[in-house]
């Protein structure tokens, strides 16, 4: 018999995967798997409990939103264990999973790993941290960790959007400089991502054309600070359409490894999760650091 490690954050988006957690358990019993669930109570429970375990089952499989993924891989990747992931997104986003085109229906998305492939993919590493998806900051950063967990659950989707429009008033230029690969960009900028996904918050998205999640880039958004209504409108229609190359407000790179001097006061973000400034911090791309278990589709 096979073994998983099922590590599942109860509060995640509105519940809906806890109120089904007899019947998913019982499909991977069903598949021949001894499952070994874990409840997460606070922040770092699933960092613990991957790093502690995962290097004993044959499949760990995370159910909860991208913070819960997170701290999964990053105890996994911390206690240097090789074991594949499944994913069961249960949170009110969902970026890194919508950039998968995991399902969001607990049941399906379970047995879709049972069903699916063992498939390569990037992760970056931030510091010491790890993100999965998405390391960014200035405007809209703050939404998904000040946004309270109890409007999550009842808004979803709604709560980022809505808590993102009320940051507006509160955006400030940061002044960055980022050497990517040793190519400098420094300006000021509203808003910075470096990310391996096509959906940032719900509410930036990149091309799935300019995005490949296991090619070892990672990729780099810089929105500048518009200095008239002609460049904030220049900079609205570029992010719109997702073609960048003629908006002078927006940088757009690819690059393995990216060096970021910036005002130690800044944060930053990490897949939904607050992160301290730091004056100097270096990003880079972990290339096929994690093999995740998903249904594969032949037009993937």
């Amino acid at each position: 018999m096979k073994r998983m490690l099922f590590i599942v954050n109860p509060i995640s988006g509105q519940k809906k995967a806890v109120k089904l957690l007899p019947e998913i358990i019982n499909l991977f019993n069903r598949a021949d798997y001894e499952v070994i669930t874990y409840i997460t109570g606070a922040q770092g429970d699933a960092i613990r409990m991957a790093a502690l375990r995962g290097g004993e089952v044959d499949l760990v499989v995370c159910c909860g939103g991208d913070g819960t993924f997170n701290e999964t891989i990053s105890g996994l990747l911390q206690a240097d264990h090789l074991t594949p992931v499944g994913y069961i997104p249960s949170g009110s986003t969902n970026d890194f999973a919508a950039s998968l085109k995991l399902s969001t229906n607990p049941l399906r998305a379970a047995q879709d790993i049972l069903e699916g492939q063992s498939v390569a993919y990037d992760v970056g590493r931030f510091g010491s941290r790890y993100f999965s998806y998405i390391a960014s900051f200035g405007a809209f950063t703050q939404t998904s960790y000040t946004t309270p967990q109890s409007i999550k659950n009842v808004l979803g989707h709604t709560a980022y959007v809505l808590s993102g429009i009320s940051e507006l008033s509160q955006i400030r230029k940061e002044h960055v400089r980022m050497e990517i690969d040793g190519d400098v960009v420094e300006d000021d900028f509203l808003f910075g991502a470096i990310s391996n996904s096509t959906s940032v918050g719900g509410i930036l998205s990149l091309s799935p054309s300019l995005v490949d999640m296991s090619d070892g880039f990672m990729e780099v958004l810089l929105v500048r600070a518009p200095r008239n209504l002609t460049e904030i409108a220049e900079c609205i229609q570029a992010l719109q359409s997702q073609d960048y190359s003629n908006c002078a407000m927006i940088t757009f790179r690819s690059g393995r490894r990216i060096r970021i001097l910036a005002n130690p006061s800044m944060p930053w973000t990490l897949d939904g999760e607050r992160e301290a400034g730091h004056p100097e911090v270096f990003a880079e791309n972990l290339h096929h650091a994690i093999r995740l278990v998903k249904k594969v589709n032949t037009n993937d």
